[in-house]
């Protein structure tokens, strides 16, 4: 492969990065981490090609020159590149800045509940504003799965959560033994589960189906088989799911095991 080919092919590369079409994100995070992705790529990948041209340029022209003079200072190509190098910079901290401060990726601190579900601690989580229509889940990881509480509906699965589509989600998360974290990547959700506090993940999911949740901090023996199922579904199925629960003082719990019988249960058309 000759010089020529090998710069087409370079510049080929980064025009097929840039131009492909990406694939629909399933949730609101994922689609801001993406929007990011590929602004700091429009940045980054004509940078890469100009680096490259370059290079090949400095290499081909001097490759028979066998008395190199020292390069001359040269005051105004310095000030360019350093006046380039400042836009670019504050591009990418502007990008960065307005996706890192959502509250999708970054939840603000609106309101405070100190006891949900009875008697449990909330210190550390975000809620979500009095009148705003969200599902919360309290989410507790330990070695090695989870359980997903929903403490409005008195209802606890293990290994498995359900939660309508198009709708804000609040998981509340901690540990209740040593460091965890929750991961999905489908939807561009992540976030650490610690001993003693609450993190929370704020989400919107755009497309229903079934998404696997992973912890993705070393936990121990079992951290390899330590997932869950994580179902969006339509708000009537949900409910419809919501109302085949065994609703009682002592929280219903689906079991890993019975997760055949959930996934039927929101599968199913309401009646």
């Amino acid at each position: 492969m000759n010089r020529r080919q090998a710069t087409a092919g370079v510049v080929l590369a980064a025009f097929l990065t840039i131009a492909v079409e990406p694939v629909a994100a399933q949730s609101v995070n994922k689609t801001l981490i993406e929007s990011l992705n590929r602004q700091l790529l429009y940045v980054a990948v004509p940078l890469a090609i100009l680096v490259e041209v370059i290079l090949f340029y400095a290499v081909w022209k001097h490759k028979d020159n066998d008395d190199p003079s020292p390069t001359k200072e040269n005051r105004s190509l310095e000030i360019t590149w350093t006046i380039a190098t400042a836009i670019i910079l504050l591009f990418v901290g502007f990008a960065s800045y307005n996706i890192l401060t959502d509250p999708y990726i970054s939840p603000s601190l609106t309101e405070q509940e100190q006891a949900l579900g009875g008697d449990q601690n909330l210190e550390g989580a975000v809620m979500p504003a009095s009148d705003d229509d969200a599902v919360i889940v309290r989410t507790i990881a330990y070695q090695w799965g989870w359980d997903f509480v929903y403490p409005e509906e008195n209802v606890t699965t293990d290994n498995v959560t359900v939660v309508p589509a198009n709708t804000d989600v609040y998981y509340h998360l901690t540990s209740r033994d040593v460091l965890h974290a929750f991961h999905a990547p489908e939807l561009g959700l992540k976030m650490d589960t610690i001993p003693g506090q609450y993190n929370t993940i704020r989400t919107n999911i755009t497309e229903p189906g079934t998404y696997r949740v992973y912890c993705s901090e070393f936990c121990g023996a079992g951290h390899s088989r330590m997932y869950a199922n994580l179902t969006v579904v339509s708000q009537d199925r949900y409910q419809a799911w919501l109302s085949n629960q065994n609703r009682t003082d002592v929280p219903t719990r689906v079991s890993a095991e019975n997760a055949t019988n959930v996934t039927a249960s929101v599968a199913a058309p309401p009646a």
